[in-house]
C-alpha cells in the first residue's frame, strides 16, 4: 500500500515508540524497532523516538517517565507499541495506560488485543489459517 502523500513530503502526526525489553536479544530489539518504524510509515505517522525500558522492577522507570514527559508536549499525537504487553505486567500496565490517556495521547498497537501468535508460527507471518468445518447441530467444530 502506498501512502496517500507519496507525491509530497508531508509530516504526519508525531508519535513516540515504547519498548519494554527484558532479556531480549539485539536481533529481537532491532526487529521490534523496525516493526514500529514500518507501522508508522504505513500509517503516515512521524516516529520521533523510541523509549526502551530494560528493568524488571515495579518501581518508577526512567524510560516511561521520559515517554510521559514527551507525550505532554504540544503536537504529540501518541505512543506506538508492538503490543499492549510492552506496558508491563497487568499491575503496572493499567496505571501506565491511564497516564498515557491523562496526557491526552493515543495508544497505538502494532498488534492489537486478541491477536496472539500461535505456537509453531513465526513472527514473520501467521502461517496457513486453520481449516474449519461446520457440521449440523449436535456435532462439534473440527480444526486441522
Amino acid at each position: 500500500m502506498e501512502p496517500l502523500t507519496e507525491h509530497r513530503s508531508v509530516s504526519g502526526p508525531v508519535v513516540y515508540g515504547y519498548l519494554r525489553l527484558v532479556r531480549v536479544s539485539p536481533a529481537r530489539q532491532m526487529a521490534l524497532n523496525e516493526a514500529l518504524a514500518e507501522y508508522c510509515r504505513q500509517h503516515e505517522l512521524t516516529l520521533s523516538g523510541v523509549f526502551t525500558e530494560r528493568s524488571t522492577g515495579s518501581g518508577p522507570s526512567a524510560a516511561f517517565t521520559g515517554l510521559i514527559d514527551v507525550l505532554e508536549l504540544p503536537n504529540t499525537y501518541g505512543v506506538v507499541l508492538p503490543a499492549a504487553s510492552h506496558l508491563g505486567p497487568k499491575d503496572i500496565a493499567a496505571p501506565r495506560q491511564a497516564q498515557i490517556t491523562a496526557a491526552g495521547a493515543r495508544l497505538l498497537l502494532v498488534r492489537g488485543p486478541g491477536r496472539r501468535r500461535r505456537a509453531g508460527h513465526s513472527a514473520a507471518g501467521p502461517g496457513p489459517a486453520p481449516v474449519r468445518r461446520r457440521f449440523s447441530p449436535g456435532h462439534r467444530e473440527v480444526r486441522h
